[in-house]
């Protein structure tokens, strides 16, 4: 069977236009607990706002769910085109459940990636209805369904469109996910499943984050070739090290033809603990609709600048920050709980 990059399939970056943006409603306790009442109307105003730019798709457990959702979605004032699915779930993570979408040139039908999901390292049991979510979201679309043939969360890559793709050794070369395979053998399935060039790695992800790394708290692709990555401020937290670490290695990093990468930096918020716990607070879990980019706010100064920051990278499209303190109590904001879904043809 040939490989999606032999078929001429590659994965857009994210800011290409969208046809959807595809979510799973959150309901596990567990995940925040004593607080998904707090998390839930916060994230009714994200798919608010996501319907004012593109349809949205909510995958849903069953009628309850569905009612209960479209109440708080009414009262939040979502209007638009938003779709709900009977496909039960575990959790509310989509981005690393979900399909990985695919396009190719002059072709009106959409591929997906179905990688394997084990819950971060099979930290939370049980996850068999999110790892069948890619198969359900590709067969409702009628996309074309390749197996990854790994485990891989979508969190945990990002790519820009012009062949490169940007992930951490902490999360893909850990042996709670493929031990297996070498770090050549996950480049080339990789390069096979997503149509990219040139795998960039970068080192560590930032304290408090479960998923032992995810690319999308620390670095994301903006432009071709161009990356935004956050920085740690104050040498004494203990990000500071491991982000230095990580705009070290992009500043020495080339495009395929050879060019430095262009790199732009936004801070970190304040440090967020509750309970004892460190979370994984990152202004860099925004997620890229056509007209909006939800930005994640944590009610410090470094607010302002993270949204002019990424205002300067998206000149028309409205940024809208929305406070994360409660939601990244379950670990994951904005970008964990999307995946878009492009636009072909």
């Amino acid at each position: 069977m040939k490989t999606p990059r032999q078929l001429g399939y590659r994965m857009p970056p994210e800011w290409a236009p969208h046809q959807a943006t595809w979510l799973s409603w959150p309901h596990k306790e567990a995940s925040w607990p004593g607080r998904l009442h707090e998390v839930l109307p916060i994230y009714a105003r994200a798919v608010a706002a996501l319907s004012r730019s593109e349809a949205v798709h909510i995958n849903v457990n069953d009628a309850a769910m569905e009612a209960a959702a479209r109440a708080l979605l009414a009262e939040a004032g979502a209007t638009g085109d938003i779709r709900y699915h009977r496909f039960p779930t575990n959790d509310a993570w989509c981005r690393d459940h979900g399909a990985i979408f695919l396009v190719r040139e002059e072709d009106p039908r959409l591929a997906a990636v179905d990688w394997d999901f084990n819950a971060w390292g099979n930290k939370y049991p049980p996850y068999d209805l999110d790892d069948e979510i890619p198969r359900q979201m590709a067969a409702y679309l009628d996309a074309i369904c390749f197996p990854g043939g790994m485990v891989l969360e979508g969190g945990s890559i990002d790519v820009d469109g012009s062949g490169l793709l940007l992930t951490t050794e902490q999360c893909l070369l850990n042996p709670n996910r493929n031990p297996h395979l070498s770090r050549s053998e996950i480049e080339t399935r990789l390069r096979e499943n997503l149509g990219v060039e040139k795998i960039l790695w970068l080192g560590e992800g930032i304290a408090g984050d479960d998923t032992d790394g995810h690319i999308d708290d620390i670095a994301r692709f903006v432009a071709p070739g161009t990356v935004l990555a956050v920085v740690e401020e104050d040498p004494l937290d203990e990000n500071y090290h491991p982000l230095q670490e990580n705009l070290r290695r992009l500043r020495a990093m080339t495009d395929l033809q050879g060019r430095p990468l262009t790199v732009l930096t936004i801070p970190m918020p304040p440090p967020l603990v509750y309970e004892g716990q460190r979370l994984p607070a990152s202004h860099a879990n925004f997620y890229i609709a056509n007209r909006v980019v939800l930005l994640p706010t944590f009610g410090g100064a470094s607010d302002a600048r993270a949204a002019a920051a990424l205002q300067r990278c998206f000149p028309d499209r409205e940024i809208v920050g929305l406070d994360c303190t409660t939601v990244v109590w379950g670990l994951g904001a904005w970008h964990c709980l999307t995946q878009q879904v492009p636009a072909v043809g």
